[in-house]
């Protein structure tokens, strides 16, 4: 079954990883390193899909349902939260267990200010069909 394995983060991050801050690249490179790893790994095993990361946030554009007849539009980032979709990971494994515990591994994703201490990940199995979407 394939599963989609979500990451989040914040336009601060993406403004400290650009180079807006005290931060030098170099600083990112162990990140970078260990996101090489996890991806040749899983490319390895056969089970990565694809994988993604997502540019930032502040370009975003949110489309809301239709008020007054037109659809509502709103730039990113959004003021009701400061975390948002930063990049995903499809993987086909054996189980939701094993998405699990690829998604894990994540967990020691070194960055600048230590381990992925607020960071976390979301693992969704992909329905096949309008059968599989209440597993």
């Amino acid at each position: 079954m394939k599963y989609m394995i979500l990451t989040y983060g914040s336009q601060s991050e993406y403004d400290l990883m650009s180079g807006k801050g005290d931060l030098a690249p170099e600083d990112w490179a162990p990140m970078y390193q260990f996101m090489e790893n996890f991806n040749r790994e899983l490319a390895e095993s056969g089970e990565l899909v694809d994988t993604r990361a997502l540019v930032a946030p502040v370009h975003t554009r949110r489309v809301r349902a239709l008020e007054n007849g037109v659809p509502v539009v709103t730039d990113g980032p959004y003021a009701e939260t400061e975390e948002v979709l930063a990049g995903w990971w499809i993987v086909e494994c054996n189980g939701f267990d094993r998405a699990t515990e690829i998604a894990a591994r994540l967990s020691a994703c070194p960055s600048p200010g230590g381990r992925w201490a607020d960071g976390y990940a979301d693992v969704r199995p992909i329905a096949g069909g309008h059968d599989e979407l209440d597993l």
